[in-house]
C-alpha cells in the first residue's frame, strides 16, 4: 500500500502515462455516446466539462511527474484509498479488455484527483440535471450529489474529499474575507431569502 499522497501519485503516474492523448480522445467519444439523447444544450455542457476534466487531469499527472513532484508530497494518503482501489479492480474485471482498459483509465484520473490532490473527482463546475453544480468555496469543494449515490458500485461519491451541498442559504459566511467576498455573501442571503429588510 502507498502510505504517502506522493508515493501512490508517482505510482498511478506510472500507469497513466503508459496511455496517449488518443486514449483521451476515445473517452470523450465513449462518453457523447452515452449522452446522446439528452438535451443538447446539456449535453454540450457535460462534454466540455468532462473533456476539459480529463485533458487537464492527464496533463497534470505528466507534468508533476516531470518536474518530480510526487518527491515532495509527503501528506498520508486517505484511510479510503484500499478500498477505492478494491472498487476500481471489481470495476475493470469486466472481461471486455478494451472497455477494461479506457474504464481503469477513468478511475485512475479520477483516483488521483481525489486521493493523491485532494480535490473531487468530477471536476468544479460540473453541471447536474437541474442545475446544481460541483463548487468551491471558500477553499472548501461541495457537491449537490454527495449523498445521494450509494446504490451505485462505481459511485466516486464515497471517496471524495467533497462535501454534500448544504440547502440554499445555509453555506457559511465567509471568515477572514475581503470586504468584497463579505458583500458578495450578504447578497447571495438577500437574493436568494429576498429578505424585505
Amino acid at each position: 500500500m502507498m502510505k504517502t499522497r506522493g508515493d501512490l501519485g508517482r505510482a498511478i503516474a506510472g500507469f497513466v502515462l503508459r496511455y496517449s492523448p488518443r486514449d483521451i480522445v476515445q473517452m470523450k467519444l465513449n462518453f457523447s455516446r452515452k449522452i446522446r439523447d439528452i438535451n443538447p444544450g446539456y449535453q454540450k455542457e457535460l462534454e466540455e466539462a468532462i473533456t476539459g476534466h480529463l485533458q487537464g487531469t492527464y496533463q497534470d499527472v505528466r507534468l508533476m511527474n516531470q518536474q518530480g513532484t510526487f518527491s515532495s508530497m509527503h501528506t498520508s494518503t486517505p484511510e479510503s484509498s484500499p478500498a477505492y482501489w478494491e472498487m476500481v479492480a471489481n470495476q475493470c474485471s469486466t472481461g471486455d479488455e478494451i472497455e477494461d482498459r479506457l474504464r481503469f483509465l477513468k478511475f485512475l484520473l479520477a483516483g488521483f484527483c481525489m486521493l493523491v490532490k485532494n480535490t473531487p473527482g468530477h471536476p468544479v463546475g460540473l453541471p447536474f440535471p437541474g442545475g446544481d453544480r460541483v463548487e468551491k468555496i471558500d477553499g472548501v469543494y461541495y457537491c449537490p450529489v454527495r449523498t445521494k449515490a450509494n446504490d451505485v458500485d462505481a459511485a466516486l461519491c464515497p471517496f471524495c474529499p467533497a462535501l454534500q451541498t448544504p440547502e440554499t442559504g445555509y453555506l457559511k459566511p465567509p471568515r477572514n474575507a475581503s470586504e468584497h467576498r463579505k458583500q458578495e455573501y450578504l447578497r447571495n442571503c438577500f437574493d436568494l431569502h429576498h429578505f424585505n429588510g
